[in-house]
């Protein structure tokens, strides 16, 4: 988790219908999230917490392009920040990446995004897992790293819970050994 820096604050604010009155709560209390409205300077992915922590990761991991990101711990979803109207290029990189997309949210006009303010704590609701730094470069990669991601991770995700489907844990099979279901050889 990391905070954001001045010209980061800059930048997410100037979104605010009222920027300075947004600048003065943060300056009051810098935990204190905000409504913003979606698709004047950004739109906002927003998936299932545990596809999107794989995702963030991987990205991460791989050193792909990648801007803010959000977490809301009470809904459970994570947030990708993207410039604003890049929906139909997003919707269709997911759609050439897979015949069955993972469940998203794309915010844009007309929508609203709680995002956490400058310096959350560890326990707060809403976190930045990557907070903004200052305004985010328009790259046209970025949604097309985030596509791929996303469906990789919502891939990984559903055979990790399908493990348990296919391959006994240990304690089931140490269970089925002492009914004398299973030999110990086994």
């Amino acid at each position: 988790m990391e905070g954001m820096t001045r010209r980061g604050v800059q930048w997410l604010s100037a979104a605010a219908d009222d920027p300075e009155t947004c600048r003065a709560r943060w300056a009051d209390d810098p935990r204190t999230p905000c409504m913003l409205p979606a698709g004047r300077y950004f739109d906002v992915v927003t998936v299932d917490q545990r596809i999107g922590l794989e995702a963030f990761d991987q990205l991460v991991r791989r050193e792909m392009p990648l801007g803010p990101v959000l977490v809301d711990h009470h809904a459970r979803r994570v947030g990708f920040f993207l410039n604003s109207r890049w929906q139909e290029r997003f919707s269709e990189l997911v759609r050439r990446t897979t015949d069955a997309p993972p469940p998203y949210k794309y915010l844009s006009e007309g929508s609203l995004v709680v995002v956490p303010g400058p310096l959350p704590m560890s326990g707060d609701r809403y976190q930045w897992l990557r907070a903004p730094l200052r305004r985010p470069e328009a790259n046209p990669l970025r949604p097309a790293a985030l596509a791929t991601m996303l469906v990789a991770a919502a891939d990984l995700i559903a055979r990790v819970d399908h493990y348990g489907e296919q391959y006994p844990t240990p304690a089931a099979v140490a269970s089925l050994a002492r009914k004398g279901m299973v030999s110990d050889e086994q």
